[in-house]
């Protein structure tokens, strides 16, 4: 409804992990690299962690989108409430195999011979979980075997995991001390600083066809910044409501006030205002918690009736 108001062609915030609104900052770079890296190299196992609302799906939608074009096979599982037998036959169907038996041995050989074939004509399959860190301890033991699916060099099948840092947490327990032995590189996501949030804003609204003329005022985003703690579902959030807010009034550029009103109906404001450093040097990370509680804060508001 407020595209027209404001030149847009779509919804610049969507909360869909459209890999077209993918924010390439240095730690995403970093990260996408890092991932590809370890799969090209056929390191086996790749962890992926970083805060909700930091962007790790987006990033993998991203991933995913590389490894298509490469003609890379790809099994993408973003149900951590499957049980074992439920996992495999997920992972051997999203692989185009034949999952109809219920015996996992017989599925293993399958997906091994399988994994075999492609290897022998220079092919790759990965194995991508999201929301990693709700899998039970019996599921990530099944996935810790799938990496004994190796030649006397190689892995066979690439996995990624990806998770909350309770994940990694998770992985800490000496049940699981082999799997956590196993991973062989960790990528992580941040939130963004000042500059990085102002710059996504912006990029995000030139995909959605922005004229280049000011949408928010330079005060609205420093507002976005404060209050989102530069987790980009919150800078989401924050923009898309200013956009209905400011439509509504007529408004344009959008004024911190709009900003600021957005906050406070979904209780943004009951977090310290005081902000994070607007400026961060190479590696340094944000504070982490104050983000984890903004987010919570927010998702408390939005699970209440209205």
């Amino acid at each position: 409804m407020y595209k027209k108001f404001f030149g847009l062609k779509e919804n610049p915030f969507n909360v869909n992990p459209d890999p077209r609104y993918l924010f390439m900052t240095q730690n995403t770079q970093e990260a996408l690299s890092c991932l590809t890296y370890g799969i090209q190299k056929r390191r086996g196992f790749i962890l992926l962690s970083g805060e909700v609302g930091t962007g790790k799906t987006t990033l993998l939608n991203k991933l995913l989108s590389w490894l298509q074009r490469y003609r890379v096979a790809t099994s993408f599982i973003f149900n951590p409430g499957l049980e074992p037998s439920q996992f495999f036959e997920y992972m051997l169907a999203d692989f185009g195999l034949d999952s109809t038996s219920g015996q996992k041995s017989q599925m293993l050989w399958r997906l091994n011979k399988w994994l075999l074939e492609r290897y022998r004509v220079g092919g790759t399959a990965v194995l991508i979980v999201d929301e990693a860190q709700n899998l039970s301890p019996e599921v990530l033991e099944e996935i810790r075997l799938l990496t004994n699916l190796e030649t006397s060099t190689e892995k066979l099948l690439q996995i990624v995991l990806s998770g909350q840092p309770e994940l990694e947490d998770k992985l800490s327990r000496p049940e699981l001390r082999q799997l956590r032995q196993r991973i062989t590189m960790r990528c992580k996501t941040l939130p963004l600083n000042f500059e990085e949030t102002a710059k996504y804003v912006e990029t995000r609204l030139a995909v959605a066809g922005a004229d280049g003329q000011p949408i928010f005022s330079p005060e609205a985003i420093e507002a976005v910044f404060d209050y989102s703690r530069g987790i980009p579902r919150v800078i989401n959030l924050l923009c898309e409501h200013g956009l209905i807010s400011a439509f509504a009034q007529e408004q344009r550029p959008i004024s911190v006030a709009t900003i600021q009103e957005v906050a406070r109906e979904f209780e943004l404001d009951v977090i310290a205002p005081t902000p994070p450093p607007k400026t961060a040097e190479k590696n340094e990370e944000l504070p982490l918690m104050e983000a984890f509680q903004t987010l919570a804060a927010l998702m408390d508001k939005l699970r209440r009736p209205r």
